[in-house]
């Protein structure tokens, strides 16, 4: 049985740092890619950032790079998303989710992801 959880979201004041967790369960992990994706209210969803983990190859949307960075800890089976420099723009729940990969990591997300966990709200105060 599929399970992702995605934890430590919170409120933090603009240009602070926040690193969710996405642990997953009961799949092979160094399969699988796992995506983040967020959704701020009004908004559709987005696709924020992914790690296909079998060889570490990474996507950024263009609204995080170089502030967001995706790690893989294959031994705990568990994807991290540090967030730096936040800005209140980057309000919103923020999901986890995993699937086999396809192609790359943008085709991945893009194709659609088939497992997701419960989000993690995180806040950026002005």
């Amino acid at each position: 049985d599929v399970q992702l959880q995605a934890s430590g979201g919170g409120l933090v004041q603009a240009g602070g740092s926040l690193r969710l967790s996405c642990a997953a369960f009961g799949f092979t992990f160094d399969d699988y890619a796992i995506g983040w994706f967020r959704q701020a209210p009004g908004k559709e969803r987005e696709g924020v950032s992914c790690i296909i983990n079998s060889d570490g190859s990474t996507y950024y949307t263009d609204s995080v790079k170089g502030r967001f960075t995706i790690s893989s800890d294959n031994a705990k089976n568990t994807v991290y998303l540090q967030m730096n420099g936040l800005k209140p723009e980057d309000t919103a729940v923020y999901y986890c989710a995993a699937d086999y990969p396809r192609g790359s990591p943008i085709m991945t997300m893009v194709y659609g992801m088939d497992y997701w966990g419960k989000g993690t709200q995180v806040t950026v105060s002005s």
